[in-house]
C-alpha cells in the first residue's frame, strides 16, 4: 500500500496548524467572509464532528488578521483591509467532564481569567455576567477596538446533564448570566459566533440573544460544514483516486463506497448533498471504509438520552414525515426522541414538500444506521453485542454460500433466546404492538447484517420487505406476522419486488417468511426461484 501524498487533519481542528503544516483543507472561507460581513450575531447547529470547531478557529484567525494563513484561499480575493480585532474564544466542551456545578463554574472562571491576564484586567467581581461585561468593556476601551466573541459547543454542559435535576438549574443560571452579557454588550462587539448541536429553550440563549441569526437551515450555508458532493467531485477527486487505488477498486466503486457509508446529510429544504467530514477524512487516511461516527463514547451519551423514551421510537423515526416545528423543537421539551436524533445528525432531511412545508427524515447513511442499531439492539432485545455479532457472522456466511435457509435458521435460533418480558402483557395482547415488535426485530437483524452484506430494509412498520445482495445472489424476502407464507410470496409477485433484479447475471431467489406471535418466532418460510419453483419449505408450526 503506497504512502499517501496528502496529510489529512484527522487529529486536529486547529486552522493554524492545518495551514502551517500543509494538511488538506477544504476551502470554506468565502462563506466565512460572507457571514462575518453580513451579520453581527450568528448561530450554527451541526452534528458533532462536522467541522464546527475548525470553523470557529478559522474565524478566530481571520479576525486576528493572520493574513498569511489564508494565502491561496478564496477569502484573499474578497478581503482588502485585514483589520485585527481582539478575539475571546470559549470552548464550552471543556466542561464536559465536570461532575458538579462548582466544577463547571471553575472551568468557566479559568476561561475568563485567561483573557483577564492577557488584556491586563483583574478579577474584581465574582458574578460571571458582570465579570464578562467588565472584560469586554476593558478590552474595548483600552484598545479602541470592538471585540469578537466565539462560543463553541455552547450546549455541552446541558447535554451532559439533561436529566440531572440536581444540577440543571445551577448550570442554566450560570450560563444564562454569561450569555446575557453578549447581548447587553452589543455596542462593544464586532461579531458573535455561537455553535452547538441542539437548541435549548431552557437555557434561554435564544431569548436572551433574540438578534442571533440562525443559519442552521439556510440553503446558502448548508455546505458551510462538512464535505459537499461538489467538493468531493472536484478538489478532493485526487484523494478519491488515491483511495480507490489503495482499495483496488474502480473510481466509480470508490465514490459508491463513500456515498453509501458517509453521505446523505441535508440541513435545509434545498440543501447541498453533504458527507460527514471526519469519517471521509479518516477513510482517506486509513484507506478503508470503517465506521467512525460512534467513537469517543458518543454512543453511550446518545443511548442515555434515548432511554428516556420507548427505545423502539428511535427506529420508528426513520422515514417519518414532520413539519419544521416538530423536529426543530428544543430537546428538553420533546415528547419523542426525534428532535435529538435530527439535531445530533442521526436523522437528516431526505426530502422537502414546499406546498405542505413538511419534511421526510431518514438515517443519512450506513455508518449512522449501523451504529445506532448496534447500540440499541442490546437494549431493545436484551441480547449482548457479541450475540448480535455472532448472528451477523452466521447469517452472512450462509448468504455468501447462497444458502438463505441456513441464514434464516441462524436468525430463528437468535430470536428463540430473546426474553419474553421485552413486551408487556398489555402490549402482547395488542395485535399491532406484536406486529410492530417483530418487524422491528427483523429490521434490526437485517440492518446489522448490512455491515457485511448489501441489505436494504424498506421500512419498519409499513411493508417489511428485505433485499439482500451478494456478488452471486439476490434474495428478496417478504415478512408477515400471523399471516401465511403464501400471502408473503403473493405480495412479492403482486408488487414486482424482484423484477428489477431479474435482468442481471445473479441468481434471484424469493422467500416468504411467516412469524407466529403465538410461537414468538419464525414459524414458516418458503423459498422459490425466479420462476416460482420450490427450493426449500420449512414449516415449524407443529414443533
Amino acid at each position: 500500500m503506497k504512502k499517501s501524498k496528502y496529510r489529512y487533519p484527522v487529529d486536529t481542528d486547529q486552522f493554524q496548524n492545518i495551514r502551517e503544516q500543509g494538511m488538506l483543507y477544504v476551502d470554506k472561507t468565502d462563506m466565512m467572509y460572507d457571514l462575518a460581513n453580513r451579520y453581527s450575531y450568528v448561530f450554527l447547529a451541526r452534528p458533532r464532528r462536522f467541522g464546527k470547531s475548525l470553523l470557529c478557529n478559522t474565524f478566530k484567525a481571520y479576525f486576528q488578521g493572520k493574513k498569511e494563513l489564508f494565502e491561496g484561499l478564496k477569502v484573499m480575493e474578497m478581503e482588502k483591509e485585514w483589520n485585527t480585532y481582539p478575539v475571546l474564544h470559549f470552548d464550552m466542551s471543556e466542561m464536559r467532564n465536570s461532575t458538579s456545578v462548582e466544577g463547571m463554574h471553575n472551568v468557566l472562571s479559568a476561561m475568563i481569567e485567561k483573557y483577564e491576564m492577557l488584556y491586563g484586567t483583574s478579577k474584581r467581581i465574582n458574578e460571571f455576567g458582570s465579570r464578562f461585561d467588565q472584560l469586554i468593556r476593558h478590552i474595548h476601551d483600552s484598545l479602541g477596538k470592538k471585540v469578537v466573541v466565539i462560543i463553541d459547543e455552547y450546549d455541552t454542559p446541558l447535554m451532559r446533564n439533561l436529566y440531572n435535576e440536581s444540577m440543571i438549574d445551577g448550570i442554566r443560571n450560570m450560563l444564562m448570566e454569561f450569555y446575557q452579557t453578549v447581548k447587553l454588550d452589543g455596542a462593544y462587539l464586532r461579531f458573535v459566533f455561537v455553535t452547538g448541536v441542539t437548541k435549548f429553550s431552557q437555557l434561554s440563549i435564544f431569548s436572551e440573544l433574540n438578534n442571533l441569526r440562525q443559519i442552521s437551515m439556510d440553503d446558502d450555508y448548508s455546505g458551510l460544514c462538512g464535505i459537499t458532493q461538489d467538493e468531493l467531485d472536484s478538489v478532493l477527486r485526487p484523494c478519491v483516486e488515491e483511495y480507490a487505488e489503495n482499495l483496488d477498486v474502480t473510481l466509480d466503486e470508490a465514490y459508491a463506497l463513500l456515498k453509501k457509508n458517509y453521505d446523505g446529510y441535508h440541513f435545509s429544504p434545498r440543501s447541498k448533498d453533504v458527507y460527514a467530514p471526519f469519517s471521509v477524512l479518516r477513510a482517506f487516511d486509513g484507506r478503508n471504509t470503517n465506521h467512525y461516527w460512534f467513537e469517543s463514547g458518543t454512543m453511550t451519551a446518545l443511548i442515555e438520552h434515548l432511554q428516556h423514551y420507548p427505545l423502539v421510537n428511535a427506529l420508528e423515526c426513520d422515514g417519518v414525515r414532520v413539519g419544521e416545528d416538530e423536529f426543530n423543537i428544543s430537546c428538553e421539551n420533546a415528547e419523542t426522541p426525534l428532535p435529538l436524533l435530527y439535531q445530533s445528525g442521526y436523522l437528516t432531511i431526505n426530502s422537502y414538500n414546499p406546498r405542505q412545508k413538511s419534511y421526510i427524515l431518514h438515517f443519512p447513511n450506513l455508518e449512522v444506521r449501523q451504529g445506532l442499531i448496534s447500540g440499541l439492539m442490546p437494549l431493545v432485545l436484551k441480547r449482548t453485542t457479541s450475540d448480535g455479532n455472532s448472528l451477523v457472522f452466521n447469517m452472512s456466511d450462509a448468504l455468501y454460500d447462497g444458502d438463505l435457509g441456513a441464514a434464516l435458521t441462524a436468525l430463528r435460533s437468535y430470536i428463540a433466546k430473546i426474553p419474553y418480558d421485552i413486551i408487556t402483557k398489555d402490549e402482547w395482547e395488542n395485535k399491532e404492538k406484536r406486529e410492530s415488535f417483530y418487524k422491528l426485530l427483523l429490521y434490526m437483524a437485517f440492518s446489522m447484517l448490512n455491515a457485511i452484506v448489501d441489505t436494504e430494509v424498506r421500512s419498519i412498520l409499513g411493508r417489511a420487505d428485505v433485499v439482500i445482495q451478494t456478488k452471486t445472489d439476490v434474495f428478496v424476502l417478504e415478512l408477515k406476522v400471523d399471516e401465511s407464507v403464501d400471502n408473503a410470496l403473493a405480495q412479492i409477485e403482486d408488487k414486482g419486488y424482484a423484477i428489477q433484479y431479474e435482468a442481471g447475471d445473479r441468481k434471484v431467489t424469493k422467500c416468504g417468511v411467516s412469524i407466529s406471535s403465538e410461537q414468538r418466532n419464525i414459524a414458516h418460510w418458503r423459498i422459490v426461484d425466479v420462476d416460482g419453483n420450490l427450493i426449500e419449505d420449512n414449516d415449524f408450526a407443529f414443533m
